[in-house]
């Protein structure tokens, strides 16, 4: 599962073809219960993240937004992407991000934990 970050209609040199820049999760956290131990429950809810470009044709939108707290654009740029030492700095910064929301998801209109949110932190069954 992840978030469009940045789009590319016309596509670029590089990519001649409509594409989207993505963060997402790689390995969702797993389930916490109240019984585990806090060592157990922060190594649960670890995330592994990605950050890549994806061709239009190879993803699938669905109903959920990403709410603006999350502020997809900060996520990671074109500059991060090309070089190896940018992309791991994106993706510490999409790990951080994801796990602080996962651990507290931002409320909706109605003051439930959003519903966005924890779409994305499910693992992704198809």
């Amino acid at each position: 599962k992840a978030i469009v970050v940045k789009t590319f209609d016309d596509g670029s040199k590089a990519r001649p073809f409509g594409h989207c820049l993505v963060a997402g999760v790689d390995r969702a956290p797993l389930k916490v219960t109240r019984r585990m131990s806090k060592k157990k429950i922060t190594k649960r809810t670890k995330v592994k993240p990605f950050v890549k470009y994806a061709n239009y044709n190879h993803i699938m939108p669905t109903r959920y937004q990403v709410p603006a707290e999350l502020a997809p654009a900060s996520m990671c740029t074109d500059q991060q992407m090309d070089t190896a030492d940018g992309r791991v700095e994106a993706k510490k910064f999409v790990k951080s991000l994801l796990q602080e929301k996962f651990l507290a998801p931002p409320p909706d209109k109605s003051g439930r934990p959003s519903k966005d949110v924890i779409y994305m932190r499910k693992k992704l069954r198809f």
